[in-house]
């Protein structure tokens, strides 16, 4: 076998020479593609090739892990592409340089950290992958990762934990976008798959609600105990507008639209007030105008009597930190409520639904729901302020009277 630079004709090596031969130096084939054996009997595969008109080696992996048939097919693969004007070499380098999917991973998540507006949905977005993928596919590069490596990851909690694999897998399908715009592949493995996933059945979690005749209760319990002052303020200011958690607890004062001159609309003088909340802190990313009742007036007053100086109408035990979901959730249990604070809501649309003939779209959009049917939404441009208004004050009157009787709405002009 030839083991000088002179040409040699194509496929001048064989497999049975490459296993067995132990003479240090070049051993060449064909199409530049040469076996180094070094003086310790290693064997290392080497294409001598001109780039662009620089003449330069690329190394093709060791001999024990890449056959001489694969070592031919790359290395008449490398020539067609220099030929063409391509660049081998950098392309090889390129590749190399593809992420794993569990260094991928990370990077998404970092670059994607200061868009969270909920820390611990960016704890969760990591922390998912960890359990459920890295130990099976974190290695793989990420231009490396198939439908049946997503699928491996996803079938043994598809069923007994569905509301997890689903996120599972819109974050696996995240990281792939990006690798996508790295041009480090062309397609999405976590998308299209829903042929080979058994059907998940749709279990419904209801929130604990309390019945509406025991709310007006909850709130005098709740205003004699023992609990923070600025604690008691929010979970009725919660109860009151009929808002979500989050909602009220990061609330702050430049949200809260007060009228100037008390009188300036003597039709309704309840309504001296208006909580205007940003789109960005809304479930449905659109901004929402609560009418507030007189009741809600007073609590932002006394809320104001104790504010520590911040931007945030009900503040936490630390400065410049809102009231945590877990103290009012808390504190509802230890008064003896077997209800969830985001059942209030509930409580709210059910009273709407018995108790008053209001529209059913009227109580929808109090709760800042969406409208689901497409064609409805599309006409659906008003949103129904001043029937709210009035809604939301006999909510009020209601829970100060205790009484389950009919309220008839009139039609607000």
């Amino acid at each position: 076998m030839a083991t000088s630079g002179i040409r040699t004709p194509k496929k001048a090596l064989t497999a049975a020479y490459v296993r067995t031969v132990t003479q240090a130096g070049k051993h060449f084939d064909g199409n530049g593609l040469f076996l180094k054996v070094k003086a310790n009997g290693a064997k290392q595969w080497v294409q001598r090739i001109t780039i662009r008109g620089k003449r330069t080696e690329m190394g093709l992996g060791s001999a024990d892990l890449v056959s001489l048939s694969e070592a031919r097919d790359v290395a008449l693969q490398n020539l067609k592409v220099a030929r063409s004007g391509g660049d081998p070499l950098r392309a090889k380098r390129e590749s190399q340089a593809v992420l794993t999917f569990e260094d991928a991973a990370r990077k998404v998540h970092e670059l994607n950290k200061p868009s969270w507006l909920n820390p611990k949905h960016a704890a969760q977005f990591i922390s998912t992958l960890e359990t459920y993928t890295f130990p099976t596919m974190g290695s793989y590069k990420v231009s490396d990762v198939t439908t049946s490596d997503v699928l491996a990851a996803l079938t043994p909690i598809w069923l007994t934990k569905q509301e997890t694999a689903r996120r599972v897998r819109q974050r696996i399908g995240v990281v792939m976008k990006w690798a996508i715009a790295q041009g480090w592949r062309q397609d999405n493995p976590a998308e299209n798959i829903d042929q080979a996933l058994p059907k998940q059945t749709k279990a419904v979690k209801h929130r604990k609600a309390l019945p509406y005749g025991e709310v007006a209760t909850c709130i005098q319990v709740i205003q004699n105990s023992g609990a923070g002052r600025s604690t008691k303020l929010a979970l009725e200011f919660l109860i009151l507008t009929a808002a979500r958690s989050g909602e009220v607890r990061e609330a702050v004062w430049d949200e809260i639209e007060f009228e100037t001159d008390p009188s300036a609309n003597p039709a309704n003088p309840a309504n001296r007030a208006v909580w205007i909340i940003p789109a960005q802190r809304m479930k449905m990313k659109r901004e929402h105008r609560v009418p507030l009742c007189t009741r809600a007036v007073e609590i932002l007053e006394e809320a104001r009597d104790i504010a520590d100086g911040g931007d945030l109408i009900f503040a936490g035990t630390k400065a410049g930190k809102p009231l945590s979901d877990m103290t009012l959730s808390k504190l509802i249990k230890e008064l003896g409520f077997e209800a969830d604070v985001h059942g209030f809501r509930t409580s709210f649309r059910t009273w709407a639904q018995e108790q008053t003939n209001v529209a059913r779209e009227v109580a929808e959009a109090a709760l800042a729901h969406a409208i689901k049917d497409a064609s409805e939404a599309a006409y659906a441009r008003s949103n129904l302020f001043e029937k709210r208004k009035i809604l939301m004050d006999s909510w009020a009157s209601y829970l100060a009277l205790g009484e389950a009787e009919i309220i008839t709405l009139g039609a607000a002009k």
